[in-house]
């Protein structure tokens, strides 16, 4: 995996850009998405070298720590506030999408976690592991599409600059929080 290592810390936007912020978002999960699914697809559930298993582990980890936060900056702070201002009908189909990846990544985490600890995957868990994360890469793809050229605009246009200010303090807050929890 010769490529330059994603940060889970890197931001190209702040949180005085919520939408930005989120977006940005969208490009790691894409990375990490992507990293997953060509150790997978090209493993097969073999021996990885260490820089091959240290990629699987830190996008692990980004789907673990991360991308939860992402699922609630929109579920709990951006979505309510577009219904509220009577937006985009379609929010709760996205919602779905959240509840079927959180899904299939509690199930890749669990087979990459025994990739790693032991070496190897089994054959049937390895097939298993690359069915999952192509179909989240092809739920990805719609949804990832549908947020970024529908949803975030829709959202600049129907929010005032203070909804988002909020928006964006209540994406660091969840983060801060997250933080001197551990």
């Amino acid at each position: 995996m010769g490529s330059t290592p994603v940060q889970i810390g890197q931001r190209e936007s702040d949180f005085s850009n919520p939408l930005g912020l989120l977006s940005d978002c969208h490009r790691r999960i894409e990375r990490f998405l992507g990293v997953l699914l060509k150790l997978s697809e090209t493993k097969q559930g073999g021996e990885l070298e260490p820089s091959e298993a240290a990629s699987l582990r830190a996008a692990l980890d980004y789907f673990r720590d991360a991308a939860p936060k992402h699922t609630a900056d929109e579920e709990e702070s951006l979505f309510p506030r577009m219904r509220a201002a009577g937006a985009l009908a379609g929010l709760a189909d996205l919602e779905s999408d959240h509840q079927l990846a959180e899904t299939a990544h509690r199930e890749v985490a669990t087979l990459g976690r025994l990739w790693l600890a032991q070496g190897r995957l089994p054959e049937e868990p390895a097939r298993r592991m690359t069915r999952l994360l192509r179909q989240l890469a092809e739920m990805y793809s719609r949804h990832i599409a549908v947020e970024d050229s529908e949803v975030f605009p829709e959202a600049a246009r129907v929010l005032g600059a203070g909804e988002l200010a909020q928006v964006g303090q209540e994406m660091k807050t969840r983060r801060n929080r997250t933080e001197t929890e551990r």
